[in-house]
């Protein structure tokens, strides 16, 4: 009993922490706080998954974990390349 009081505490806290997160992607004051903000909200979800797919002793979230987890790295990635750069992929030079 108490271990499902813990897992739920633990989601609630989660859930605080996106939130707080989601905050900072709007309010922002640089474009560097909100890429590091994005990166914090899918740790963070994959956070909540797992504790989830603990709370329902479920094996089935797993894959979505890691799908998750390869698309926020894909996308921090993208969006550092985009800030420093100005673009995400570099064109090649015609001539």
């Amino acid at each position: 009993m108490t271990f499902e009081i813990i897992m739920i505490v633990s989601l609630c806290l989660l859930t605080l922490s996106i939130l707080a997160n989601i905050y900072r992607v709007v309010k922002g004051p640089s474009s560097a706080d909100r890429i590091q903000a994005l990166d914090a909200i899918g740790i963070n979800l994959i956070a909540s998954i797992a504790v989830f797919s603990v709370l329902l002793h479920t094996h089935a979230f797993f894959d979505l974990i890691l799908l998750i987890g390869i698309l926020s790295f894909v996308g921090t990635v993208a969006f550092a390349r985009f800030t420093e750069r100005g673009m995400v992929i570099k064109q090649k030079d015609e001539g």
